[in-house]
């Protein structure tokens, strides 16, 4: 069984910062892929960020230049540093990994609330 539990959501004003944390723990032989999706109200589920467990990043194009995912050294937490936080920011944000057992199987976090406000 694998668990992601996330942190660091919550309330902030427009312009301001939050760091969202999610650590992954379990039966995991290795994660390849971590990141954040993200799902306002009304709006499907969206990718924000994702990291590869060789580094490489991709990003939204609406969080580009403002977003910043990185990984912890134990390869099995992923950070995502939210700087110029905008209300259209205003989401559940949901952390998954891609986990390698005997197969590769994704993982989600409970989703994490943040909320931006004008």
């Amino acid at each position: 069984q694998v668990q992601l539990v996330e942190s660091g959501g919550g309330l902030v004003q427009g312009a301001g910062s939050l760091r969202l944390s999610c650590a992954a723990s379990g039966s995991i032989f290795s994660i390849n892929g971590m990141g954040w999706y993200r799902q306002a109200p009304g709006k499907q589920r969206e990718l924000v960020a994702g990291i590869t467990s060789g580094g490489t990043t991709r990003y939204a194009d609406s969080v580009t230049g403002r977003f910043t995912i990185s990984r912890g050294n134990a390869q099995n937490t992923v950070y995502l540093q939210m700087n110029n936080l905008q209300p259209e920011d205003t989401a559940v944000y949901y952390c998954y990994a891609d986990v390698r057992t005997i197969s590769t199987t994704t993982y989600w976090g409970q989703g994490t609330q943040v909320t931006v406000s004008s």
